[in-house]
């Protein structure tokens, strides 16, 4: 699960540099955006807790937010 929260996050990072979008909604938002992406992918399936993986990927706000101010 650590692979794809990584994955997540790295995808996310990506997505709020491209868009200018610096703030925890945003954060939020590209975090399902991306969840939803990998789901029909077929890399995250149904056997993994999505929800688990959404807070684990949340909770790394201010790592994002430290990360993004530099």
């Amino acid at each position: 699960m650590e692979q794809i929260v990584t994955e997540i996050l790295q995808i996310v990072k990506n997505k709020m540099k491209e868009q200018g979008a610096y703030d925890r909604p945003s954060f939020h938002s590209y975090i399902e955006e991306t969840i939803e992406e990998l789901k029909s992918q077929g890399i995250i399936t149904d056997d993994d807790n999505d929800e688990l993986i959404e807070d684990k990927a949340l909770s790394q706000w201010p790592e994002v937010e430290e990360w993004l101010s530099k």
